[in-house]
């Protein structure tokens, strides 16, 4: 129950979630969450080896997901992924777009290779799984008023960081597709969120931890607990995106 509001949040039981970019990290630490929330999940990761090991960590804590390894930069294995999960449980109302790679280099010389494989990943990728879950997730949003999409994007999505330039422009590019999937689907009782995190200490910030030690970046459960936060407002509270910062840190004070 929301604290000063008569407002319930339903039963959790009888739904499902989809999250990609599951084996570790942000992704797992939400797949997690939502499956203590009792949640029936879907998670996924391009790795087979490394998502199985996320895997067998969720069963170890009394979850049952269901394993579907996939390449988020081909279009047939997204949309396999979303059948897989439709076969699987029959409803989708939440859909956590988290897979993502950033590849930092000077712009001079800055390979195609790396920049296709970002702007694949980061955002096509979100567009397509968007695509694809749509009309199970307005299924859940006609039952209960509340399907949600969840996109992982940077606080490099916010202001563009020197060096990671093209990772900074596939993250603003989620928030600005995420703000025009509220315009589109909110209607339809699905409510759609960017997040937008500092350092998070995953595998995707070894890079800097020189300069920003592990025990004082941002926490995986952290981002977890937003999301179940979004989950336990109203219908009536839509909720665009999150900004999460260390302490002391602005949006422009990144390295």
């Amino acid at each position: 129950m929301l604290v000063g509001s008569r407002y319930r949040a339903p039963a959790l039981a009888e739904r499902a979630a989809l999250i990609t970019g599951a084996s570790s990290g942000i992704g797992l630490a939400i797949a997690r969450a939502l499956g203590e929330d009792g949640y029936a999940l879907t998670v996924s990761a391009r790795r087979p080896e490394k998502l199985e090991g996320a895997a067998a960590e969720l069963r170890e804590a009394g979850l049952e997901p269901e394993v579907v390894p996939a390449n988020m930069a081909k279009e047939e294995d997204i949309a396999s992924l979303v059948a897989a999960h439709r076969d699987k449980h029959g409803r989708l109302d939440v859909l956590v777009n988290n897979a993502g790679v950033g590849i930092g280099a000077a712009i001079e010389g800055y390979e195609t290779k790396p920049l296709d494989m970002q702007l694949d990943v980061n955002l096509r990728a979100v567009i397509i799984a968007t695509r694809e879950a749509a009309p199970m997730l307005k299924e859940a949003g006609a039952e209960h008023g509340k399907a949600l999409i969840v996109n992982t994007a940077s606080i490099a999505g916010k202001s563009g960081q020197a060096w990671v330039s093209v990772y900074s422009a596939t993250k603003a590019g989620v928030v600005g597709f995420s703000q025009a999937m509220q315009k589109e689907l909110g209607a339809s009782g699905v409510q759609v969120t960017a997040l937008c995190p500092g350092f998070v200490d995953t595998p995707m910030t070894e890079w800097v931890r020189e300069q920003v030690p592990p025990a004082e970046m941002i926490r995986p459960e952290d981002i977890a607990e937003a999301v179940r936060f979004l989950l336990r407002t109203s219908p009536n509270c839509a909720v665009p995106e999150i900004v999460f910062t260390r302490p002391g840190e602005t949006i422009d004070s990144s390295p």
